[in-house]
């Protein structure tokens, strides 16, 4: 059984480290001695230098320093901290999208970054929160072969539905494929969707890809628009995405100054703002003119106004006065 443990040194020396040490904080001679002697692995000091030397010319990231008057060690590797690992794993309880399973499945994984003491750190510290997860257990087989069209440059298909009062699937268009130009995913408001350039409406059009099922990739290459709108993702999805389901416009908006870091929150911090009368501030964006995008100016009562343009201000009051009047609204 000694012999065994010996054998097996270098291995528990190496799973040590990687769970104990760090730049700012290596492992002591001692402290290591004192590790291998509580797991009844046999080491003095002189026999600890030729493992820890064995190791380092064998190309283990472990760099030698010192530690006061002793030698100690750390592994040089560039690993997840606890802030990083805990910060991640928010990230996916919060994502509606993830199912719940997943979730686990995902955090267990992260939590596999910490090490051994770090994973029990950690761990002690993960509340699942979210009870708003979707239950499309397909969502990342959908993504794979998204990305997969989008490298290859080719058209995806794929079902799409909603869900009813007792979560049964009613597909859109009679089940029938829909058949477009993926550009890119993006996430908004703790949901994933597919960006996509549809050639017979001659538009973009955004998919959430939790609705969507049996995606494919087509032989079929995309037109040279959908290649277009792809170079300009980065602007499309900081300022038309984040209002969705209606044709784009660069609206301006006067505001109060007590609602700027709402109109960073939406639009970035890197938002141009401009000032306007009486001490109020005023920004040009690009939005899709919506419902979703009326609700968001609504929220802020007078303290935000569409200024222009007109059509855009006709059909804001539009709405308005549909709601006021008990009229039905059209669908979001």
């Amino acid at each position: 059984m000694s012999e065994n443990k010996q054998k097996i040194k270098l291995l528990k020396l190496t799973e040590f480290l990687k769970s104990e040490s760090a730049k700012d904080k290596p492992v002591t001679t001692s402290r290591i001695i004192s590790y291998l002697n509580n797991n009844e692995i046999s080491c003095d000091r002189r026999t600890l230098y030729k493992d820890m030397d064995l190791l380092i010319e064998s190309g283990a990231n472990i760099v030698k320093t010192e530690f006061g008057r002793e030698n100690a060690y750390y592994v040089d590797e560039k690993t997840l901290s606890l802030a990083e690992v805990k910060i991640l794993i928010d990230a996916v309880q919060a994502a509606n999208f993830v199912t719940a399973e997943k979730a686990k499945e995902l955090t267990e994984k992260l939590l596999a970054f910490t090490g051994i003491r770090r994973f029990e750190i950690v761990g002690e510290n993960i509340t699942f929160y979210n009870n708003h997860k979707h239950t499309n257990s397909e969502i990342f087989d959908n993504i794979e072969q998204i990305e997969l069209a989008v490298s290859k440059k080719k058209q995806v298909s794929f079902y799409y539905f909603d869900l009813d009062e007792k979560l049964n699937r009613v597909y859109r268009k009679e089940k029938k494929r829909y058949i477009e130009d993926p550009v890119g995913l993006v996430f908004d408001d703790d949901n994933y969707y597919l960006v996509t350039y549809n050639q017979n409406h001659q538009k973009s059009l955004s998919y959430r890809v939790d609705l969507m099922d049996t995606v494919e990739v087509e032989d079929t290459d995309v037109c040279k628009e959908t290649l277009l709108l792809k170079s300009k993702m980065k602007n499309y999805k900081e300022q038309v995405f984040r209002m969705f389901s209606g044709e784009p416009e660069t609206v301006t908006l006067e505001f109060d100054r007590t609602v700027l870091r709402y109109v960073y929150d939406k639009f970035g911090e890197n938002t141009e703002i401009r000032h306007a009368d009486n001490d109020r501030l005023k920004v040009k964006v690009l939005v899709e003119t919506s419902p979703a995008f009326f609700g968001w100016v609504f929220q802020f009562g007078v303290k935000m106004e569409i200024i222009s343009p007109e059509n855009v201000v006709n059909e804001y009051a539009k709405m308005l006065d549909e709601q006021l009047n008990g009229k039905t609204l059209g669908k979001i």
